[in-house]
């Protein structure tokens, strides 16, 4: 289990455990970087200069926006979920520096306070931060980070002082810093940064997607590390275990040169098993697919070896734009992605926007929810948007004659939702062959997300009006233990291996297997190698993952039985203690593989 939070002194060492989000041994050199807002002085201003300070401010206003067009610019260089991370952000960034509350009141403060423009840009970003702080919305919670960022930017180009270039640190500097903003983590070089740790966010954050998308080891939730490290301390970044040790002693140093060198050694040798099948060592077969939010990412998913895409999240034909796309716009994108899998299968979940997706609130008039997480999102808002509805069903409806194509419906709490949408595929697929539009026969399948409650509980009846299951055990767990897993303060409680997410998990496969349908697993779970061989024995044969978590878990599923898994499922599931959940897995694990 995570120790988050904790930190205890071995020896020489000071270390601290946090959330590895990117995997890999560093050892170098840390750079402390404050990004905490500059300090500024407050003075007052004469009336009669007014003008001349709302003049200034918006100088820096513009140098400000100029600057953010130039980190657009170079975030189109990253890959994947990366890009459109990156792009989402900056957009928000500059629609903030346009006409906008933000900007008037800044304005207002300098006029009618009678104060500098820093004073001014620092007091109004503590205020909205405050107020964001207050409600309890994770969407408006997750905009505090919009605000400081574009505040600091433009305390910046207010102020004399200037911020540290990366570029110029030397080579295997590992930074430290209390958080890192995606325009920070542009000028982060690969080839002279080892790694980096902070303080805040969490596994779905920011600074997570863009950690995995960099390649470098990571370790961000790690409170009080910024009060011990100093710069020039020697660091160890342990992504894999989310460790973190300062000032380590030399046998330490040693050890993690020795596990460094063995992780490299793995990582070379794993991409050899791209080409053998995820077979258990008794013969049964489990398929490997990947996640995937973007067409590009397609690539990856092939030199992996995955059995196909597990899960496209269709999102991205709705990310960074002002007008929803239109049937022809939606098949296009599918088209050329079902084609480039060569007959691969795709299994495509319907739009799931609300809570923490990153799609333009007024491009689908979502609207504010007092609670987004349990408000208008997934299969609700698509139900209630007929030309929505129309549009994207009948795009994968036609994609359909291309490929191995499936369906997969977030959000399903009801089987009345299921039985909707499937009259709804039948009659498009009827309206289309009426136009001579080729729709593939049989229809696509279409299966059902478990990832509330109350559709694992009506599991055994579900099944029967489904075609396939999906547990996604990341919103799942959320929902069962009530715990926003993008909010810091509780992301230590958020636990999948909680005997009540575990039980839900179990009647669904059950179900599952009494209707003779296939379930598989998509969230985070089955991207963890020690989470293999319990989901192996409580009757999962799909597992669906970033591709580059695809050898990991093939390499373990290779070491493993159907029949110690099962023997290991029962054993677990028999406990009603999460710490002992995790003391038999650790165990299990222990005893059949080399831990890094």
């Amino acid at each position: 289990m995570n120790d988050s939070f904790l930190h205890e002194n071995l020896k020489d060492n000071i270390t601290y455990s946090g959330y590895g989000v990117g995997g890999g041994i560093a050892i170098g050199t840390a750079y402390v970087y404050d990004t905490n807002l500059l300090a500024v002085d407050r003075y007052d201003i004469a009336s009669e200069d007014i003008k001349k300070e709302l003049d200034r401010f918006l100088v820096a206003a513009k140098k400000t926006r100029r600057q953010i067009a130039y980190l657009q610019k170079r975030a189109r260089n990253f890959p994947g979920a990366a890009r459109e991370e990156l792009g989402f952000l900056f957009d928000a960034y500059d629609q903030m520096l346009k006409s906008s509350r933000f900007m008037r009141g800044i304005e207002t403060r300098i006029k009618e306070e009678l104060i500098n423009a820093e004073a001014a840009v620092q007091e109004e970003i503590a205020v909205m931060v405050e107020a964001f702080a207050s409600i309890d919305d994770p969407y408006l919670a997750a905009r505090i980070e919009d605000v400081s960022g574009v505040g600091k930017r433009l305390v910046r180009n207010l102020s004399i002082k200037k911020r540290p270039l990366f570029s110029s640190l030397p080579k295997n500097t590992i930074i430290l810093a209390n958080e890192l903003t995606p325009a920070d983590t542009l000028f982060l070089d690969p080839k002279k940064i080892a790694g980096f740790a902070t303080v805040s966010g969490g596994a779905q954050s920011h600074i997570g997607i863009l950690a995995r998308s960099l390649g470098l080891p990571t370790v961000i939730g790690t409170e009080g590390l910024i009060q011990k490290a100093k710069t020039g301390d020697m660091v160890i970044i342990n992504g894999n275990s989310g460790k973190i040790i300062i000032q380590p002693s030399e046998e330490t140093i040693s050890e993690h040169r020795i596990l460094k060198t063995n992780y490299l050694n793995l990582t070379r040798s794993l991409k050899r098993l791209s080409k053998v099948p995820a077979i258990t060592t008794d013969g049964t077969l489990v398929k490997l697919k990947a996640n995937i939010e973007l067409p590009s990412e397609t690539q990856a998913l092939i030199e992996s070896g995955a059995d196909g895409v597990g899960l496209l999240r269709t999102e991205f034909m709705f990310m960074n734009r002002k007008n929803a796309p239109n049937e022809e716009e939606q098949f296009n994108a599918l088209k050329s992605l079902v084609i480039r899998m060569e007959g691969r299968p795709v299994t495509i979940r319907t739009l799931d926007i609300g809570n923490d997706k990153m799609v333009n609130d007024s491009l689908i008039g979502i609207g504010k929810s007092p609670n987004p997480a349990l408000g208008l999102r997934g299969i609700r808002y698509w139900l209630q948007h007929e030309e929505l509805i129309e549009n994207q069903m009948s795009a994968i409806l036609r994609v359909s004659v291309f490929g191995q194509v499936k369906i997969l419906l977030p959000m399903i709490s009801t089987t009345e939702e299921l039985q909707k949408v499937r009259k709804i595929r039948d009659d498009i697929a009827r309206s289309l062959r009426k136009r001579n539009i080729a729709v593939s026969d049989p229809l696509p399948p279409i299966g059902v997300m478990i990832e509330v409650p109350s559709a694992a509980l009506v599991a055994d009846n579900m099944a029967w009006h489904a075609d396939f299951f999906s547990i996604g055990t990341n919103d799942l767990t959320q929902y069962t233990l009530a715990i926003d897993r993008t909010d810091n303060t509780v992301m230590r409680l958020y636990n999948p291996l909680h005997p009540s997410v575990l039980k839900l998990m179990q009647l669904s496969t059950e179900a599952a297997f009494k209707a003779r349908i296939p379930v598989g697993v998509c969230g985070e779970m089955a991207a963890d190698p020690r989470m293999t061989a319990l989901l192996v024995g409580l009757g999962v044969r799909e597992l669906s993952m970033p591709a580059s978590s695809i050898p990991w878990v093939k390499k373990r599923l290779r070491q493993i039985s159907l029949r110690d898994s099962v023997v290991l499922a029962r054993n677990v599931m028999n406990q009603c203690d999460s710490k002992k959940i995790y003391q038999i897995i650790d165990d299990f694990e222990k005893a059949s593989t080399t831990k890094f």
